[in-house]
């Protein structure tokens, strides 16, 4: 979901502009059986941005919101990917902040990822949304749902404000804006490279451009 949607009472974008125009370059670039163009299909960043992963591990980071329709449909093909990641890959969710009141369910998922609940409720999040149409996006009404899940509204709460998460939310939103975010679901790569949806011209289509700016940092580029 393109970042301008989001910021207008959640509207669509438009087909036309720059949106459809890198999608269109998408598209013709596939037909052509070439690889991946870069400015078309993929950005390389101005500046290198920092990774978190390990020594000789090459970062991927998904940037999400749980209330984006597309990331719900992305999650279960993101997952199925990231399973069989190679061992040199290391994968990151971060969730965005294109608005303030996007806080809350950023703060959500570091909970989650703080109590190791990130592979056990991060889908079911999703499913609450979407599926169930819940309204989570107050602290309370998350507390109120990870209660019924099994976390302590106290507990959640206190992890909820704490310090440690706050901090995170605060890096997602920097990494955010570092990598250019236009979009969710949207993908960075080695803290050096920017796809998305609109730029690949599918979630599908991006993650194999991943693949390929992956095989090219390991070949040294």
């Amino acid at each position: 979901m393109k970042r301008r949607a989001l910021t207008q009472a959640l509207s669509l974008v438009p087909a036309i502009g720059l949106g459809g125009a890198a999608a269109l370059g998408s598209l013709q670039s596939m037909a052509q059986g070439g690889q991946p163009q870069e400015g078309i299909e993929y950005l390389s960043l101005d500046k290198r941005v920092p990774t978190d992963a390990a020594k000789g591990k090459i970062e991927v980071i998904e940037f999400f919101w749980y209330s984006c329709p597309h990331c719900n449909a992305f999650e279960p093909r993101f997952e199925s990917w990231m399973a069989q990641v190679p061992k040199d890959v290391e994968v990151h969710r971060v969730p965005v902040r294109f608005r303030d009141d996007f806080e809350p369910q950023q703060r959500m998922y570091y909970v989650l990822e703080a109590l190791g609940k990130v592979d056990a409720l991060h889908a079911s999040v999703f499913k609450a949304i979407h599926t169930e149409r819940q309204s989570l996006s107050s602290p309370e009404a998350l507390a109120d749902w990870a209660d019924k899940h099994g976390i302590p509204k106290a507990k959640f709460m206190e992890l909820f404000n704490s310090f440690a998460v706050v901090s995170k939310a605060k890096r997602a939103a920097q990494l955010q804006d570092l990598f250019k975010v236009q979009g969710v679901p949207a993908l960075g790569i080695a803290g050096r490279f920017y796809t998305d949806g609109s730029l690949a011209g599918s979630m599908e289509k991006a993650l194999q451009i991943t693949e390929y700016l992956l095989s090219e940092v390991r070949r040294g580029r």
